[in-house]
């Protein structure tokens, strides 16, 4: 997709998704086979429900069928959100991802798997788990340090609200 074709589509979509309250992530257009697919990821601070979903791409969808964005050829229309394993890029993505397990590729080199405990202007306070018994450190990365980041999925975790009720049993 050229650069043009995706301004052009993010300048037309973007003030849609956000009247809905939602963000725009990202947007791609990928061919398979004879056939186009335009995919838009949205996101929010507090996630988005099946709800909101479906209303946006509604929107998407008439908005895209009334303007030449797309060009002449068929194409489908994918609304969806960036998933567990999201990559972080923005530091409202951070943000979302506070308490979070996450994957970090260092700029210097290296890799660190740890939880976001804070995140401000600079960078990121973490608790790096620990190895053999041992305890968890803390550590602070400035955004600079990070190369990529990417959401961990984790099966075996207790949700906060379940640590407490457990403390208090």
């Amino acid at each position: 997709m050229s650069t043009t074709q995706s301004e052009r589509l993010r300048e037309l979509l973007e003030p849609l998704v956000t009247s809905q309250g939602l963000d725009l992530e990202e947007i791609a257009v990928d061919s398979v086979g004879r056939k186009r697919v335009l995919r838009v990821v949205v996101d929010s601070d507090t996630g988005a429900d099946l709800d909101q979903i479906a209303d946006v791409s509604r929107e998407l969808s008439a908005k895209l069928d009334e303007s030449d964005a797309m060009g002449e050829g068929e194409y489908t229309l994918e609304v969806g959100t960036p998933g567990a394993e999201r990559r972080l890029s923005e530091h409202r993505h951070y943000l979302r991802a506070v308490d979070r397990l996450v994957r970090f590729q260092l700029a210097e080199g290296g890799e660190l798997v740890a939880r976001i405990l804070d995140v401000d202007d600079e960078g990121i306070d973490l608790e790096v788990p620990g190895v053999k018994g041992r305890k968890a450190t803390a550590r602070r990365l400035g955004f600079a340090e990070i190369d990529k980041a990417r959401v961990q999925v984790e099966f075996n975790r207790k949700d906060k609200k379940d640590m407490t009720e457990e403390e208090e049993a």
